[in-house]
């Protein structure tokens, strides 16, 4: 991405020399997203928004208490331990022992201010100048971009596409090298929807046991899953010294996309490096927030069955009506996540598309291109939303459209 011209920065007589020494991999950057779409939508009015991947529920109560009564009984200071506080990594003990179905101490579990944050310290932790990371395609944007700025190479995998999508594994491995980290993948998938099986799991962690190749799995979506209560795991199969680590955050099962807390599972034997990272990174998550997570796990099992319930309900909506539009190309339902993801036939670029629904229907929808070229034709819907907005959304699409 070029520098900017010497006077473009907030009128003042800046020239190129002021950046010199900032690094490539900042400099290239890039924040495209849907902001001019969403400034279009703000002069429209009245449009349905969508394209992000939040939904339209305020964090519960219980939850939003606990943070209260922590703020009031003054847990406003630093945090004593980076790694998270004792009440939330037993909890997250816990609940993943109970979920996974095999022994996740507290030693396992690193506490971070966002699922990207946990994330980030993933890669951060593998990465090297010059290596690189494979992670399966399409992909949720922040994935390529944040391996690109830490020094890593991306290398997209795409899963194939005909009337579903699926993973190649061979193609995959094949992919891999000796500069080669970790593979990463969303399951379930975010544009997707995509979840691999147990079966794709196992292969993975032998893959890994074979070669040495961490497996990153981030698995943001698992209580997002409609063939059961939880998607399948790698952690359901990974003995504690094998180089797995799950990202996981309370954004999307506990309606918490604004508190920014997250956590990563992964061996015992690098808690004390994450730790440290965690001090220099971020100074650990702050205690009332960290109250709130708690009591989501503790408490919040209803709320990830309603939540689960309004996304599927979205979801099934979206596949009642959108047949109705001609010329849709509609995978399979997916398995798991919170979006519709589609086409449409001689739509090469849904950029297009995305302009003339939200200009004709007041929709809002993110186009495919940001999640990678193998989904450059493709369109976005988060189905996370009041049924009754998500029926007057897709009626206003099929109206305009068919």
């Amino acid at each position: 991405m070029p520098l900017p011209p010497p006077n473009s920065l907030s009128g003042t007589t800046r020239n190129h020399h002021a950046f010199e020494g900032i690094r490539a991999q900042i400099r290239d950057l890039r924040t495209d997203n849907i902001a001019v779409l969403a400034k279009r939508a703000r002069e429209l009015g009245g449009v349905i928004p969508l394209w992000f991947g939040e939904g339209d529920m305020v964090t519960p109560a219980f939850i939003r208490d606990a943070a209260k009564k922590a703020l009031d009984d003054g847990q406003t200071f630093y945090v004593p331990n980076m790694r998270g506080l004792p009440a939330l990594n037993e909890a997250l003990s816990e609940y993943q022992t109970r979920w996974h179905g095999r022994p996740i101490p507290i030693e396992r579990t690193t506490v971070a201010p966002g699922g990207m944050q946990a994330l980030y310290m993933a890669l951060e932790l593998l990465v090297d100048l010059g290596t690189n990371v494979v992670y399966v395609a399409p992909q949720w944007p922040n994935i390529h971009n944040a391996i690109h700025l830490i020094g890593g190479e991306p290398r997209p995998v795409s899963l194939d596409f005909d009337t579903d999508w699926r993973l190649d594994l061979d193609r995959l491995f094949a992919r891999c090298d000796a500069r080669t980290r970790a593979i990463f993948l969303s399951t379930p998938s975010n544009p997707t929807g995509w979840t691999a099986t147990r079966e794709e799991m196992q292969a993975l962690l032998d893959f890994s046991r074979r070669t040495g190749i961490w497996i990153i799995s981030d698995e943001v979506y698992a209580r997002l899953y409609f063939d059961g209560e939880i998607a399948p795991s790698i952690l359901q199969l990974a003995d504690d010294d094998d180089r797995v680590i799950a990202i996981n955050s309370f954004s999307k099962a506990w309606a918490m996309t604004g508190w920014r807390v997250g956590w990563l599972t992964h061996p015992a034997g690098i808690a004390d490096q994450l730790g440290a990272m965690t001090q220099y990174v971020n100074s650990g998550t702050s205690a009332m927030i960290q109250a709130g997570a708690a009591a989501a796990l503790r408490d919040g099992e209803p709320l990830v069955a309603e939540i689960r319930a309004r996304i599927k309900a979205g979801l099934d909506l979206a596949y009642e009506k959108l047949p109705r539009i001609p010329g849709i190309i509609l995978p399979e339902k997916p398995r798991g996540g919170m979006y519709a993801f589609f086409a449409l036939r001689g739509e090469a670029d849904a950029t297009v598309a995305c302009e003339r629904i939200l200009e004709t229907a007041r929709v809002g929808l993110a186009p495919g291109y940001h999640f990678g070229e193998s989904s450059r034709a493709f369109l976005r819907m988060c189905t996370f939303r009041d049924t009754e907005q998500m029926r007057i959304a897709l009626d206003r699409m099929v109206g305009a459209m068919a």
